[in-house]
């Protein structure tokens, strides 16, 4: 049974629109840009976070750092709570 072109375009276009709309959501809400560096168990690392917030921004960046430099849940909270060395926002 062959399968007719129109609705196969429709669904098409309705997956295109809502692929669309998320990426321009997720896009528009970045308006703080950080750059975060961290030291912790004897490294360093640096990261640079985006968020609608500079305090967002901040948190992720400092997040993604810690992820690299600890190691269990343990130390990733305790690398979350370290104050970084060096963080530069920019709006």
């Amino acid at each position: 049974m062959p399968v007719s072109r129109k609705p196969m375009m429709a669904v098409t276009a309705v997956v295109l629109l809502l692929m669309g709309y998320i990426v321009y959501g997720s896009v528009a809400r970045v308006q703080a840009e950080c750059e975060v560096c961290v030291e912790f168990n004897g490294g360093r690392r640096c990261v640079k976070g985006a968020g609608a917030t500079p305090d967002e921004a901040k948190q992720g960046a400092q997040t993604a750092a810690c992820g690299v430099l600890a190691n269990g849940m343990d130390e990733t909270i305790r690398c979350q709570n370290t104050r970084p060395v060096q963080a530069t926002c920019s709006s």
